[in-house]
């Protein structure tokens, strides 16, 4: 349990469904997720143990552009650090690799996430409207339909005057 630090390990697609359980913890909709699931780069979270403690899902949006589609942790590893160690480390990964920007989207409704991502030092872009209405289930989070997409991006290269 004493998990204090986690490592990246990149995800054959062959076996990502194998990470199916973790990435409807992030995303609700089995069949949404299957629709993204072999898209880009997915990464397991493994913890001090060695064990997978969680998952990392990020698909390149445009030219320079990573997006973080999905990640999830196991409930118990929550709160502890961990995901900013993930959101750090996915920096470093896709900043190598020669990206300027990652960005990241999450519910209206998911006040954990809205303060998360921001603590992590991106910043709001822009709202999707009505994007979760094509879930096939209503989505409801602290007494919060999802209704709208909160769009987050996060400049990799601090010296680029990217935008």
């Amino acid at each position: 349990m004493g998990e204090t630090s986690v490592r990246l390990e990149l995800v054959e697609t062959s076996d990502r469904l194998e990470y199916l359980p973790y990435l409807v913890m992030a995303d609700e909709s089995e069949s949404v997720v299957k629709e993204y699931i072999a898209e880009g780069q997915m990464f397991a979270i493994v913890g001090d143990s060695g064990s997978v403690i969680g998952v990392a899902l990020f698909v390149e949006e445009s030219k320079g552009v990573i997006e973080l589609k999905n990640i999830a942790l196991d409930p118990q590893f929550r709160r502890l650090g961990l995901g900013k160690q993930v959101i750090n480390q996915a920096f470093e990964i896709f900043r190598e690799q020669g990206l300027r920007k990652m960005m990241v989207g999450t519910a209206n409704s998911s006040i954990a996430n809205l303060a998360f991502y921001q603590k992590a030092g991106f910043r709001m872009v822009e709202i999707r409207k009505d994007f979760f209405s094509k879930y096939p289930e209503p989505i409801f989070e602290d007494g919060i339909q999802a209704v709208d997409m909160v769009m987050f991006e996060r400049v990799l290269d601090e010296s680029c005057s990217c935008s």
